[in-house]
């Protein structure tokens, strides 16, 4: 069993992961039920791909590294179920339920491509619920791993001589990852080392992740947070106290563009016209260098009640239109820096992504 919660590769610094969201039992998977929370925090028990593939499309679980984690221990989880003879058909069947629950969170695919390889160097079932199970647990423990690394590669490009405040989208915190977070990461590492004033969190509309996760993680850590409106960036940064913008991925093209929660390519817009730095944290894996630019990255579109709605309350006539788009396209121009676990690329450009993430 992996506890992330263990998982320390600097244990003298005394780092916290924040609030686990995935925890594994090695017959089963528990999901906190993010929809759910602040109000209540519940756990929900998995044993079986279908599950989790639920859990992803009714998002339970959200975050491109936390799906792809919750999808590998979907693979493991199914093969524990399977009969030596028809073994790999099934196998591949249950793959097929997971890759179809989301289109656009690339570190999806990463991982059940990672687990499909291992699979299929496998001679036996016996062999293939061992090693897929271990698999699991090695993308499990590197998202943390990754998640330390790259909260300290932010902070060497971070050369503020004071405490600065910062604003940030959606969630990308332990809550959508394997522990610690990618830009929540970042932040939580300037709150360590004294860097952070504030963190200014969008409330990120329709899911409002920010005010229902971001806020309530951060606070609960006693890292000074404000709540706002998605309108009011544009008024906070002019202020003049935030100096950088930093948010995740959940696919990263090849000439540096990305696509992160419905909102992101406003706020880089604003950044550029105000003078704020912005930049992108996610791991490698949320790196997609078969496409070429954003404008190849499919975006998945949601149906209209999560905006005419909030849990049941009507916001809107029954029988308005309504445009859904989940994600955003931010053209590289626009971003000052692409952190992932190799490093820091700055003012990303298909030439500078080609250095660190093709071979040769």
């Amino acid at each position: 069993m992996i506890d992330p919660s263990s998982i320390s590769p600097d244990s003298a610094t005394q780092r916290t992961i924040g609030t686990v969201a995935i925890r594994w039992h090695g017959h089963q998977l528990e999901l906190l039920d993010q929809r759910l929370l602040p109000e209540e925090e519940r756990w929900l028990a998995m044993t079986d791909a279908t599950g989790v593939a639920d859990c992803i499309r009714d998002m339970v679980v959200r975050g491109a590294p936390a799906i792809g984690i919750s999808a590998a221990y979907g693979v493991a989880l199914a093969a524990r179920s399977l009969m030596e003879e028809t073994w790999r058909e099934a196998l591949a069947e249950a793959v097929a339920v997971l890759a179809a629950s989301r289109p656009t969170a690339v570190n999806l695919f990463w991982a059940l491509r990672r687990m499909e390889t291992v699979a299929g160097s496998c001679e036996t079932l016996v062999e293939a619920q061992q090693r897929l199970t271990e698999a699991a647990e090695a993308i499990h423990a590197e998202d943390l791993a990754a998640n330390l690394a790259m909260a300290d590669h932010a902070l060497s490009v971070m050369d503020e001589d004071k405490p600065f405040s910062v604003l940030t989208h959606c969630n990308t915190g332990a809550l959508a990852t394997g522990g610690y977070g990618t830009a929540l990461g970042v932040i939580r590492r300037l709150h360590e080392t004294g860097r952070l004033e504030r963190v200014y969190a969008d409330e990120t509309r329709p899911w409002l992740q920010g005010s229902r996760l971001t806020a309530w993680e951060l606070s609960r850590e006693g890292v000074p947070v404000t709540l706002n409106a998605d309108g009011a960036a544009a008024w906070i940064m002019a202020q003049g106290s935030v100096r950088w913008v930093i948010v995740g991925a959940d696919r990263i093209t090849a000439n540096g563009d990305v696509a992160n929660k419905i909102g992101t390519y406003s706020l880089a817009v604003l950044a550029r016209h105000h003078g704020i730095r912005f930049m992108v944290v996610a791991p490698s894996s949320t790196v997609d260098m078969t496409l070429a630019s954003g404008t190849e990255i499919p975006i998945e579109e949601r149906e209209g009640t999560e905006v005419k709605q909030i849990r049941g309350a009507v916001l809107a006539p029954e029988s308005v239109d309504v445009f859904n788009p989940v994600f955003d396209v931010t053209p590289a121009s626009l971003i000052d820096a692409i952190v992932t676990e190799q490093g820091v690329i700055e003012q990303p450009d298909a030439e500078r992504m080609a250095k660190v993430f093709l071979p040769g």
